[in-house]
């Protein structure tokens, strides 16, 4: 079975978040979207502390579809250079990753 992977990135606004999570599924790039409860980062960029109000995604996706689903967020994505992190599964229930696998199958359609 394909390697599930949980991909983090974290976006300005829920409306932002909404269209990016409806793309990639749209796409079958991703299984599911968790679109969070908005939160607060704080971070360095360009030499200045950033302490901004952000919507966090939980993109539960494969390993084999990531590289596509990496070009998307990036084309998607408001900021310049976006939080994109990919966690792998180390276990989960098997009818859930048969269905998250099946769902980003790019021939599902």
């Amino acid at each position: 079975m394909n390697e599930t992977l949980v991909v983090l990135t974290n976006v300005p606004d829920a409306d932002t978040a909404a269209t990016i999570a409806r793309r990639l599924v749209e796409a079958r790039l991703a299984a599911c979207v968790n679109v969070l409860a908005p939160c607060r980062s704080v971070y360095r960029w360009q030499g200045a502390i950033e302490d901004d109000a952000e919507v966090p995604l939980l993109i539960k996706s494969t390993r084999a579809r990531y590289a596509e689903l990496e070009r998307a967020l990036v084309a998607l994505h408001p900021a310049e250079v976006p939080e994109i992190l990919a966690l792998p599964v180390a276990a989960g229930l098997p009818d859930y990753l048969a269905w998250a696998a099946a769902e980003t199958a790019p021939d599902a359609d």
